[in-house]
């Protein structure tokens, strides 16, 4: 029997962003290569009232068609209010109440078994309400910020926590999430740890040389993957370049925050060894990390970065912060070193790894477990687990 999959995700790509939430993107095309599950997508739009939503970003998300064939899958894109920066306890009930007309209509045409919500706020305490609507179970996923920035706000924590509680079942990135939902009071027993993949054809070993030929880079390589915001602790690599005189630090990522790090790179004289290289389309992203020497990202709160995983399996160690699932993820001294939030700790574990580089294929290794094919077995049993004992 054929599980129907009712997917909801706040993060998917669209022709506008194309690298948003490119992983939920990919685990679905997963979940739905099988001939066990359908799969329908809706990623909800939000979009704040006139005369903001003329702003540039918000007219591009507008002009979105509400439904389209998105790489083998069918996504609904309907539309919802909300207010920038203040409204974000307010998004679950705006969008409830925009899509719930939409779910209703394509229940009716062919009912789904099971609502999979692919992040935990808004994502999830909206599914528990569709759930109830459609008298069908849920899922959610916690990926690392709707845990540790939406699960300890004031005004949206009691949501997220009743969400959990109230699902069928719930995925976590790392142990470690899955650690931090039962500290929130969730049933660890319905937890199941869900770990990402990570295309291997495609983030491959290649020469580093040859690489760092092919982009015109010279001398020892440092790149940083991830959004410019505090969160990922860009200012502490920047603080770092200074104990590393010979290192080009590049960033590839996007966000307000790139002002800050500028203005902290010519106090401290490392500016013209910083390279912006904005929003790196994720299919770049291979040519890049086999460039680098190595791959840092000393973040404040993870729940397991993907750009670690992608980073490994073409060869190039990480010197990360011991967050979320850092200690799963480094299973080898050869993958990368944890280190102290701390410019100090972390220039002396990059300097390290450049005066004694480990193997490529070494590193590679400790990527091997990330296959696609596991997260889409993984999360099929889960789905079906859960429609079953509904």
């Amino acid at each position: 029997m054929t599980l129907n999959v009712l997917m909801l995700s706040t993060l998917f790509p669209d022709i506008s962003r194309p690298n948003f939430g490119v992983f939920v993107e990919r685990q679905a095309r997963e979940l739905a290569s099988r001939a066990e599950a359908d799969v329908t997508v809706i990623a909800p739009l939000g979009i704040p009232p006139w005369p903001l939503s003329l702003a540039p970003h918000y007219a591009q998300l507008r002009a979105l068609p509400r439904k389209e064939r998105w790489r083998e899958l069918t996504v609904h894109r309907p539309t919802f209010p909300i207010i920038p920066k203040v409204g974000g306890r307010t998004n679950v009930w705006t969008m409830t109440r925009a899509i719930l007309p939409l779910v209703k209509k394509l229940h009716a045409q062919r009912p789904f078994d099971v609502i999979d919500a692919s992040f935990f706020f808004p994502d999830g305490p909206v599914a528990q309400r569709l759930s109830r609507a459609l008298g069908i179970p849920y899922s959610v996923k916690a990926r690392g910020a709707d845990i540790h920035h939406w699960g300890t706000q004031r005004g949206t924590r009691a949501m997220v926590r009743q969400a959990g509680n109230e699902a069928a079942g719930l995925l976590a990135v790392s142990g470690a999430m899955r650690r931090s939902m039962a500290k929130m009071g969730m049933d660890a027993d319905k937890i199941r740890v869900h770990y990402t993949g990570v295309d291997l054809d495609t983030f491959e070993i290649t020469d580093r040389a040859a690489a760092k030929a092919a982009l015109s880079f010279n001398g020892p390589v440092v790149l940083c993957v991830g959004a410019l915001i505090p969160r990922k602790g860009q200012d502490l690599l920047a603080r770092a370049l200074p104990l590393l005189p010979d290192v080009t630090l590049l960033l590839a990522g996007q966000g307000q925050y790139r002002r800050n790090i500028e203005s902290l790179a010519q106090e401290l004289g490392v500016d013209r060894r910083i390279g912006f290289l904005g929003s790196v389309p994720h299919h770049k992203l291979p040519r890049i990390f086999a460039a680098a020497d190595v791959m840092a990202l000393p973040s404040a709160s993870e729940g397991l970065a993907n750009a670690w995983v992608e980073s490994l399996a073409c060869g190039t160690p990480i010197v990360i912060s011991d967050v979320g699932g850092a200690r799963e993820l480094l299973d080898r001294p050869e993958a990368g070193q944890i280190v102290a939030r701390e410019p100090e700790a972390i220039a002396a574990a990059i300097r390290a790894i450049l005066d004694d580089p480990p193997e490529q294929e070494k590193v590679r290794e400790a990527a091997l477990r990330f296959t696609w094919a596991a997260n889409g077995d993984a999360l099929l049993a889960h789905l079906q687990g859960i429609a079953a004992a509904s």
